[in-house]
């Protein structure tokens, strides 16, 4: 907003609070491109799982890149980058996808990062939240993205790290905490709880069966004897939630009452909730339709944003 003469300039710091949610964390993508678009510059990034490694890629200033190889993404591809494994604290090592960031992307360290930076995890013995500020990038995110059950825990000093989202799923608070004059929320989980693995039908037309789609996907990039055991892991029936829809929907109760009671307590000045619940919690190469929907989010509510950032 243009300042009258003899007025100084409204120039509030801007946060960007960017929330958990697996593949749905590419709409964060969407949601940065339309705030800059509509000539929103974010000054301030905390990011939670998918939130941190989306608001990591935007402040290191490699966000393009990132989108760009998403974008070549398929099934088989993420199929990929899952090691799995069938002992420690999760279903997938993920030290096969840190490897290829680190040569796709590098590492750089979060306190020479050209805007605050902030990545949320949680300390499994303890339960606190706690906050990186400064070290590897790629550490702070592996450990925010370590969702339990399906991400093993990552361990960094003498901690046992998970994901943010247990304790902090959007982090206004930790954008307040590091000077933000405004804070706007992107919640990727709204509408969520209730599903259960049910036929859909995707833009395309294609059948989806969630909850049970990631057996079929990974069966077709492995040709051996993990096959047998994945059969037995996820439940076929679609009469009953096998061990998969159990993991996703007891994520989806807990991050959704979780960030209830965290919002109620310090609510953002915008909240952006695009609309995803028909998407995955690990359908990654849905890049196109996740980063669409966080434009859509954006854009109607361009007059709200609008408004709050310019002190109107």
């Amino acid at each position: 907003m243009e300042a009258k003469t003899g007025e100084k300039a409204y120039n509030p710091n801007i946060g960007l609070a960017l929330g958990s949610g697996s593949a749905r964390g590419w709409a964060h993508i969407g949601v940065i491109h339309a705030l800059l678009e509509i000539g929103v510059t974010p000054h301030i990034v905390c990011g939670c799982s998918a939130g941190s490694l989306v608001g990591g890629a935007y402040a290191a200033g490699y966000l393009d890149d990132l989108e760009v190889w998403l974008r070549t993404l398929t099934r088989r591809k993420v199929a990929s980058f899952f090691d799995f494994q069938f002992r420690g604290g999760g279903l997938i090592a993920g030290e096969r996808l840190v490897k290829f960031f680190r040569n796709e992307f590098g590492d750089v360290l979060i306190e020479n990062l050209p805007i605050p930076y902030v990545a949320v995890a949680t300390d499994i013995e303890t339960g606190r939240e706690i906050w990186f500020r400064s070290g590897s990038l790629l550490d702070a995110v592996r450990a925010s993205i370590s969702l339990p059950g399906i991400f093993a825990p990552v361990k960094l000093g003498n901690r046992w790290l998970i994901d943010g989202g247990v304790v902090n799923p959007i982090p206004v608070s930790v954008c307040r905490a590091v000077e933000a004059d405004i804070v706007i929320a992107v919640n990727l989980n709204g509408g969520l709880v209730g599903r259960h693995s049910v036929q859909k039908k995707n833009d395309i037309g294609e059948s989806i069966e969630e909850g049970n789609d990631l057996t079929s996907r990974v069966k077709k990039g492995f040709r051996n004897g993990v096959d047998m055991m994945l059969s037995q892991v996820w439940n076929n029936d679609e009469s009953t939630p096998g061990l998969f829809d159990v993991m996703a929907g007891s994520v989806n109760i807990m991050q959704d009452r979780i960030t209830k009671s965290r919002m109620a307590g310090d609510p953002p000045d915008i909240l952006i909730t695009p609309s995803l619940d028909y998407l995955g919690l690990l359908e990654f190469h849905r890049v196109e339709e996740a980063i669409e929907e966080g434009k859509k989010a954006v854009h109607a509510m361009k007059g709200q944003i609008m408004s709050v950032v310019s002190g109107g």
